[in-house]
């Protein structure tokens, strides 16, 4: 009787456990759709246990030109234990935010040395490339990113301006395609559809 309790208990719990996995991620899916769509305040306001959602709270301040608050928001990623890759992210976009391209560089590096199963760490490597006038590599970067996460529209969306940059016109088309379709009320879309007519003259 005992031992069928505690299966029984055993499963609620694996349950629930799935429960909160859950929504847990549906709890990303909608910060994100927050932050396509331009709603950035939202985003702030966001929970952020997950440090996907941490790394978004940031770039909304980022977008809102709050520099200050972002740096915060990023430590609180760079303040991780060294064996974590969002350690590496957070340090890779601190050093952003002070124009240290070279250290942004070598953070990064080092989150996808640690992880190379995190999207935003190959994310954060583009952004640091393209800071370093690297758009080749950082294209590349990016690319990664988007067949790690293939619904993260910002990722298509870097990924198309680097290969903009690299003269690369059928991947920047694939690319800002996938952004446009993914994130429809995003606040660049009109300069993106307005490059798109530009590739298809």
């Amino acid at each position: 009787m005992k031992t069928r309790i505690t299966a029984t208990l055993l499963l609620a719990l694996g349950c629930a456990a799935g429960q909160i996995v859950s929504v847990h991620a549906q709890g990303l899916n909608d910060v994100r759709r927050l932050f396509d769509s331009g709603q950035y305040q939202q985003v702030i306001s966001a929970a952020a246990e997950d440090p996907r959602v941490t790394f978004l709270r940031a770039q909304s301040y980022e977008k809102l030109q709050q520099s200050n608050e972002a740096r915060q928001v990023y430590a609180q990623l760079a303040a991780r234990p060294e064996s974590d890759a969002w350690q590496g992210v957070g340090r890779s976009a601190l050093a952003l935010t002070s124009s240290d391209a070279a250290g942004a560089l070598e953070a990064s590096n080092q989150a996808v040395a640690r992880d190379g199963a995190l999207p935003e760490a190959y994310y954060q490597q583009g952004m640091a490339l393209s800071a370093n006038q690297d758009f080749g590599a950082a294209a590349v970067a990016f690319q990664k990113a988007t067949e790690l996460d293939p619904n993260w529209a910002y990722a298509h969306y870097s990924a198309g301006l680097a290969y903009s940059k690299v003269k690369r016109i059928d991947l920047t088309a694939q690319h800002f395609q996938a952004f446009l379709k993914l994130a429809p009320q995003a606040p660049e879309r009109a300069q993106v559809q307005s490059i798109l007519r530009t590739l298809n003259r």
